[in-house]
């Protein structure tokens, strides 16, 4: 008759672990989330998010507390009653054994509670202690007879009975025996300590008496602390019934109708048409008896057992199955549906989190592409300006060298043409012995060089110098706009200490001058010579009229041809005209006319040595000097204004130079801008995909939570 069928309690831990591997899997999830965002807060891609990292940190620390709790969850019923109603031995008649002191009189001294164990040995343990005990002791510990001193009616001592040996205990159910409710004033603290967690709450009734108010009074306190507790009546000894057969019914009623008013309509727990299924007519101990028979391999009738024993079993095993039907259902949902909805609550909130870092992400992605694309403009921008400005800068230089190339030409050509006036300024002591010709010729050349210089300074230098300047500043002018700020900001003219030097080489130039300073009579066979044949021709001849030698032969006939080609020249020049007049002369007048004439050449010579002074010689060196120099200086022209040419060109080439390099730091900046720029796009997709996944995974996350839902949060 008492059929041990498949619990309904296997539910509850069936559903325990479903939703313990839930939450184990949503705390994975969160703690790979939040390993995340905190290394997409730390990689400064996305500054905005320190706010979804504490978010998910809570969430992982929520996740982490509830899994703890759902690790010790249980089903709990607590059974209350007055002393001696048999509290006790009904808790002993479900786990079909004697567990729990049981008696007349008042038994139950403390709060008990009855939990499975793996193990094969039963023990207990007393509040605030982790000693086990043996089980003998639990009389000693519990019973109010052997009341320890320790104890009180507020102490909890725990039971822990093999699974093996209860089938009851195998689905984390926890039974809660208490001392009797009319033994203590103490109610409120024993509903605060053990009753706020019960699924369940059994109240053991005395079959031969109606409910006593103070079992009334504990459960109205239990009612304002709960909303709607579950509550079973269980109306023991009802084998006393059998003495009075004819008025069974009649008392069966008077409870139940009493029941169901304090059920429905005191407490307002149960509506009136549910309160009749939960209250019961039992005798605990005889259900006790029989299963221990049993259990001992004798027939589970034998004994003294009243009439009607099998209804009243059929009663009790009815209020197993009924309690145990409704306390997987009521403790899967009261035990783990605040927690799936805080579950459903942190899926969202990652969920939330993911998308706002989506968002976020998206929207700084969009500003490095864009970003990008003006620094990539920027760079082709900057350096189609420079290929640009480069071919005009060069032209410009160019065009710059060449007026400079003019300018000094020019103004030395001037220079040569006022050489006579350059020396004759000069102004030294004079005197025609070699050690002061030396020194005078020095001065001479130093004195011309200042003057070259300062000349060329005044005209070229000044106005070069400006041109170089304000080519400078245009260089300037022209490359600011294609420099970063940051090199803007270093940027300023380029100041030059430039000066335009020219190197005439006046000393190197001079250094093969020879005066010729001595007394030469313009009427002399050299000086007439020297104008017929040039100075040169007439040194070498005059050196080489006394030569023997062929050279001095063939010099001789190539002077003859020179003079010859001088009479020529001189004929064609009117000189037949005067010789002509000459002989017209002569033969008009004779001799004295010759005579004449000799007088007059020898009183020309005498004047011209009288007057061959210093001075005279300071004159014809500084004539000699002069075209010397002007020779000299006319080879070197070409050389000293190219050399001023590439000076310019040297030093705005340099300028421009320096402007490239400062472009070229800016293309680096801009290029290594890029690069940067790039990997934060890449980087912002990769946490994109990431927070999709992340999204995903509670998507899914939250199916497996909505199926826990329907089947074991939904009401059947």
């Amino acid at each position: 008759m008492d059929v041990e069928d498949p619990s309904p309690l296997q539910r509850f831990g069936i559903a325990k672990r479903s939703i313990t591997s839930i939450f184990d899997l949503l705390l994975d999830f969160v703690k790979d989330g939040s390993a995340f965002v905190d290394a997409a807060l730390q990689s400064d891609d996305l500054v905005a998010i320190e706010e979804q990292s504490l978010e998910m940190q809570s969430c992982a620390t929520k996740l982490s507390t509830i899994r703890d709790v759902l690790l010790r969850r249980h089903m709990k019923v607590a059974f209350f009653g007055r002393t001696s109603n048999g509290k006790s031995t009904v808790i002993n008649a479900m786990l079909r054994d004697r567990v729990l002191p049981s008696g007349i009189g008042h038994t139950t001294n403390c709060f008990l509670s009855v939990e499975g164990t793996d193990g094969d040995e039963a023990y207990l343990t007393a509040e605030e202690s982790e000693e086990r005990r043996s089980i003998s002791t639990v009389n000693q510990l519990a019973h109010a007879l052997h009341m320890d001193p320790t104890l009180d009616s507020s102490c909890l001592v725990k039971v822990f009975w093999p699974k093996s040996r209860c089938a009851l205990l195998r689905n984390d159910l926890v039974l809660m025996d208490s001392p009797g409710t009319d033994v203590t004033q103490e109610l409120d603290s024993w509903i605060d300590k053990f009753c706020l967690d019960a699924d369940v709450f059994v109240l053991v009734g005395n079959a031969e008496s109606t409910l006593m108010n103070t079992e009334k009074l504990f459960f109205h306190k239990v009612s304002e602390r709960i909303s709607k507790p579950n509550i079973f009546i269980l109306h023991n000894r009802w084998d006393a019934s059998v003495t009075e057969p004819d008025y069974i019914q009649e008392v069966r009623k008077q409870h139940l109708d009493r029941c169901v008013s304090f059920l429905a309509e005191e407490l307002g727990v149960v509506g009136p048409n549910e309160a009749p299924g939960r209250i019961f007519f039992i005798s605990a101990k005889e259900v006790l008896s029989s299963r221990m028979q049993r259990a001992q391999g004798m027939p589970e009738t034998g004994g003294a057992l009243a009439e009607g024993f099998h209804d009243r079993l059929t009663e009790f095993q009815r209020f197993e199955r009924t309690f145990e039907e409704f306390i997987s259902h009521s403790a899967v949902r009261t035990k783990f549906e605040q927690h799936t909805v805080r579950a459903w609550q942190i899926t969202e909130a990652i969920k939330a989190v993911m998308d706002a870092i989506n968002i976020a992400s998206a929207d700084r992605k969009i500003c490095c592409l864009e970003e990008r694309e003006e620094q990539r403009d920027r760079l082709d921008f900057v350096r189609g300006q420079m290929n640009r400005l480069t071919d005009g800068i060069k032209e410009r230089i160019q065009v710059l060298s060449d007026e400079v190339t003019a300018k000094v030409a020019s103004a030395l050509s001037d220079q040569i043409r006022l050489l006579p006036v350059l020396v004759e300024e000069f102004r030294a002591d004079f005197k025609p012995t070699k050690e002061t010709l030396v020194l005078y010729k020095a001065k001479l050349v130093q004195h011309l060089q200042d003057q070259l210089l300062a000349s060329l300074a005044h005209r070229c230098s000044v106005g070069v110098l400006r041109d170089i300047k304000d080519a400078q500043r245009h260089m300037t002018d022209s490359v600011r706009p294609l420099l970063s700020s940051s090199v803007q900001d270093q940027l300023c003219v380029p100041y030059s200490s430039f000066e335009l030097t020219y190197d005439l080489g006046l000393a190197a130039l001079c250094a093969d001058f020879q005066e010729n300073i001595n007394f030469q009579f313009s009427l002399g066979w050299t000086a007439l010579v020297t104008r017929f044949i040039g100075a040169a021709n007439a040194r070498r001849a005059l050196s080489g009229l006394d030569s023997r030698s062929q050279e001095g032969s063939v010099f001789k006939d190539e002077m003859m041809v020179s003079i010859a080609t001088r009479l020529v020249s001189a004929t064609s020049r009117a000189s037949m005209t005067v010789l002509i007049i000459g002989g017209v002369v002569w033969r008009s007048v004779g001799w004295r006319v010759i005579a004449l004439s000799l007088s007059l050449y020898g009183l020309l010579y005498l004047y011209e040595r009288l007057t061959w002074t210093d001075a005279s010689r300071e004159r014809a060196l500084k004539q000699q000097f002069v075209q010397h120099v002007a020779h000299s200086l006319g080879a070197v022209v070409p050389v000293t204004s190219s050399a001023c040419s590439q000076q310019v060109y040297k030093e705005l080439t340099s300028t421009f130079t320096r402007l490239s390099q400062r472009v070229n730091l800016s293309e680096a900046e801009l290029e290594g801008s890029i690069r940067q720029l790039t990997s934060t796009i890449q980087r912002l997709e990769s946490i994109q995909r990431k927070s999709k996944a992340f999204r995903n995974r509670a998507t899914e996350l939250e199916a497996q939570l909505d199926a826990f839902s329907v089947q074991y949060l939904q009401t059947d």
